[in-house]
């Protein structure tokens, strides 16, 4: 009950080291906040990790399209040397069905 009550504070012996338990309890706050800040930076790393790998994948999007405009452009460049016009609609493509029992074209 001595405990509950607090009366174990007022002993004599316990008044000789109040200075010690203070010193111990600014240590500890001191430990909790130094956690704290610890923590808060942790997160900030976190975030701009993130961001990182965001901007490096919209770079490596940005450089490849760039290497295929550029890779356009030459083709566009070349085909105007050899006098060459681009195809204004696209080509259309041939479906052949072969008869698989005696290895004639179908009709």
């Amino acid at each position: 009950m001595d405990i509950i009550k607090g009366n174990f504070l007022n002993r004599d012996e316990v008044k000789a080291h109040y200075k010690y338990f203070v010193f111990i309890f600014g240590l500890l706050m001191v430990m909790i906040y130094s956690n704290h800040l610890v923590n808060k930076k942790i997160e900030q790393v976190n975030k701009l990790k993130e961001e990182t790998e965001e901007y490096k994948s919209r770079n490596a999007y940005a450089q490849s399209r760039l290497i295929k405009i550029r890779m356009e452009s030459e083709l566009g460049k070349e085909m105007v040397q050899d006098s060459l016009v681009s195809l204004e609609s696209h080509p259309m493509k041939l479906l052949i069905k072969v008869d698989s029992t005696d290895g004639k074209a179908a009709k």
